[in-house]
């Protein structure tokens, strides 16, 4: 079961099913979605978010996880952030990867208040707690802000790659400071 993470101003929870309104409002923003998946679509309907919650909702793991990020204060969900699996690209391998990723999806009403900064240092201390050795994370080349969010949380720009998902990504490393390598 994905566990509860809390930071000062967050808490980063397993998906509710009173969540669906916020995954539909969330995922349906092309301000949202037009740096996600190698061609970029909103969603167009209530029952996709259902289905995404499902798999947000699957995703159960002692250490991977897709979590509702929301605040403390008020229990406002602002966003998402996931650590899981990474697909290699098909050209590349043609099993499945055994590297992780972080990621993270906010709410354009929330950007700018250091959110995602807050909750994917709390989910890389919570990786490397459990002993990951290293975490992954992937941007479109034009996704700037992502790009900031990853250097502000100690991940090492390694450059343009299209090891993962059949696309051009700038990848970001960081490695487990308690696991040598």
């Amino acid at each position: 079961m994905t566990e509860v993470i809390n930071t000062e101003r967050l808490a980063l929870r397993p998906w509710e099913e009173s969540d669906v309104d916020f995954i539909y409002d969330l995922y349906s923003r092309w301000v949202v979605q037009r740096f996600i998946g190698t061609e970029p679509t909103v969603m167009a309907s209530r029952s996709e978010a259902v289905e995404r919650l499902a798999r947000f909702k699957a995703m159960d793991h002692p250490i991977h996880g897709v979590w509702a990020v929301t605040r403390k204060e008020d229990g406002l969900p602002v966003g998402t952030l996931l650590l899981k699996p990474i697909p290699v690209s098909e050209s590349e391998a043609p099993q499945a990867s055994d590297d992780i990723e972080i990621g993270w999806h906010f709410h354009p009403d929330h950007w700018g208040n250091g959110f995602a900064s807050e909750a994917a240092a709390a989910v890389l201390e919570h990786a490397f707690a459990a002993g990951l050795p290293q975490v992954l994370a992937v941007t479109n080349p034009a996704n700037e802000a992502s790009q900031s969010v990853c250097r502000r949380i100690g991940m090492e720009h390694l450059g343009l790659s299209k090891k993962y998902y059949d696309s051009d990504c700038e990848l970001f490393s960081v490695l487990n400071p308690g696991v040598d390598s």
